[in-house]
């Protein structure tokens, strides 16, 4: 969920400040654009130099680089990031965010700022217990921030108790859970289809089609992205995921018709972007087929409809979408289909739209809802078809 956030990383004056490296480390590691500023207690823990070369950006610890002669526009930094967190923050630190006093870089951009706040605390047991650090932790709180809770174990001063900060790859998991949350499909179980099957005429040869699974695997992103719990089926395919992705891989028409059938009955939303075969062979040979001077006859048979049985079982609750790829009469067709399968949407492709269907980049759809109702797009990069068609479901979620 942190993947392209812009992220500013407050460090503040405290032994934890070494654990703010690993924090930037696994901030970028996950995708984050990630800004540090080092306040000047700070720097006596932690070198700047040290958080620049893991987080790829210079460290801001004032108003006017002397050095440089750059002066930090904290308004600016305030208004580009996504979310703050300040990991550790210090007792000092935490009373100035409760009390609006402004007297160095992080805190001007704090108050400046109009994205969430989460605040890791590192401090001696007897400042965490103490009454005026909890009512300052209560007034941050009533502002809208979030405190990430103090772990407990061994501290600075040789005391045993609260006030250790969460470790780099707890906050990294709370602030993943947080954003998810905050998405509109948080919660929803989800099912995404994509890329061809593969219907085998013996251990050598297939019949198959042209699908490289990029428009499947966009929409898998995006719903993730929107916080869904999302479960990939692909067929034969290169493609990777970018977000956190439950993947199955199948071969066949039944491969995915089974796999298909497993996840349906406990999601909320499936989307079948997927080029099943119609027909397989009817036969498999069990070795290679040699060549031979006559022609070779298949006799193919039917695939199971995955969809129209999908369509079938589905529960008043459930939002299911379809794909129809067409050379001739396409919007007919695609009309026909979303009755005749219980779809709820169906995403019309046309191979006569020059960039649009398989194996390229772009596509170019036009979607029908329940009502017939037709909404036609321009060609674009697949990865904004997906988020055409996930705006398309968004409006049946709501």
């Amino acid at each position: 969920m942190l993947k392209h956030k812009n992220i500013i990383l407050g460090v503040c004056g405290s032994i934890a400040a070494y654990k703010s490296a690993f924090l930037v480390r696994l901030l970028v590691k996950a995708g984050a654009n990630v800004k540090v500023i080092l306040t000047p207690d700070g720097a006596n823990f932690i070198t700047p130099l040290t958080l620049a070369t893991l987080s790829k950006n210079p460290v801001y610890t004032q108003y006017f680089e002397e050095e440089t002669g750059v002066w930090s526009n904290h308004v600016e930094l305030g208004l580009w990031a996504d979310l703050i967190i300040i990991a550790p923050i210090s007792a000092n630190t935490l009373a100035k965010l409760a009390t609006g006093i402004c007297d160095n870089l992080l805190t001007a951009v704090y108050l400046s700022a109009k994205c969430p706040v989460y605040v890791a605390p590192a401090m001696d047991l007897d400042m965490w217990k103490h009454e005026s650090t909890q009512a300052n932790i209560a007034k941050i709180n009533s502002y809208g921030n979030t405190v990430i809770a103090p772990g407990s174990g061994e501290l600075a001063s040789g005391l045993y108790g609260e006030g250790r900060m969460a470790e780099p790859e707890e906050i990294i998991s709370f602030l993943d859970e947080a954003i998810k949350k905050s998405m509109p499909l948080y919660g929803k179980k989800v099912m995404v289809t994509a890329g061809p099957t593969y219907e085998a005429i013996d251990p050598v040869r297939f019949i198959g089609n042209h699908s490289s699974g990029k428009m499947g695997f966009a929409l898998a992103d995006e719903l993730a992205r929107l916080g869904a719990d999302v479960t990939l089926i692909a067929g034969p395919t290169a493609q990777k995921c970018d977000q956190n992705v439950i993947r199955k891989d199948v071969v066949s028409a039944q491969q995915m018709f089974e796999a298909c059938s497993s996840v349906f009955p406990e999601t909320d939303i499936t989307v079948m972007c997927a080029a099943v075969a119609d027909y397989r062979p009817k036969t498999v040979a069990t070795n290679k087929i040699k060549k031979q001077d006559s022609n070779l006859v298949l006799e193919l048979e039917k695939t199971v409809d995955i969809l129209a049985n999908l369509g079938q079982a589905k529960k008043a609750n459930q939002i299911l979408v379809g794909f129809a790829l067409e050379t001739n009469d396409e919007e007919n067709y695609a009309k026909g289909k979303l009755e005749k399968k219980n779809l709820d949407l169906v995403i019309l492709n046309s191979l006569n739209d020059k960039g649009a269907g398989f194996k390229s980049d772009t596509n170019k759809i036009t979607i029908f809802n329940r009502a017939l109702e037709r909404t036609v797009f321009e060609m674009k990069s697949k990865t904004d078809v997906a988020k055409d068609i996930c705006s398309a479901i968004l409006k049946i979620v709501k």
